[in-house]
């Protein structure tokens, strides 16, 4: 097992639609963005002990989306930072919904599984 660092971000919806636009070309405000500063995480497992931690990259959250997010899924705020956590850091380690059905599909899989595993040992408690 290796040890990661990730950064993160909590922005407002103006900072992340320019974000959004200068980076995926959509000039529209989104949830959560990663952006990865290791090409192929996988390379980074077996790195010897001892060695500082992998910066895996950076995840920015939209807090006012994650707030009507919030609230259009009937879940705390606390619960989709959470999710969208879980989210950024999956595609931090190289998942990616857009890439087909398949892979959509075990993202969710894992974010889920993932979620379950913090409710039984909540990272903090609110």
């Amino acid at each position: 097992m290796f040890s990661f660092e990730i950064g993160v971000v909590f922005a407002g919806d103006r900072f992340m639609r320019g974000l959004n636009r200068a980076w995926r070309g959509k000039d529209t405000t989104t949830d959560v963005l990663s952006f990865p500063m290791e090409d192929d995480v996988r390379a980074c497992v077996d790195r010897p002990a001892g060695l500082p931690p992998v910066e895996l990259g950076d995840i920015v959250i939209s807090v006012p989306q994650a707030v009507r997010q919030a609230e259009a899924y009937g879940v705390t705020l606390s619960e989709e930072i959470a999710r969208l956590l879980v989210h950024g850091t999956l595609h931090l380690l190289g998942y990616d919904h857009e890439r087909g059905a398949a892979e959509a599909r075990a993202m969710r899989r894992l974010e889920s599984a993932i979620l379950r595993k913090m409710e039984k040992e909540p990272l903090c408690s609110n």
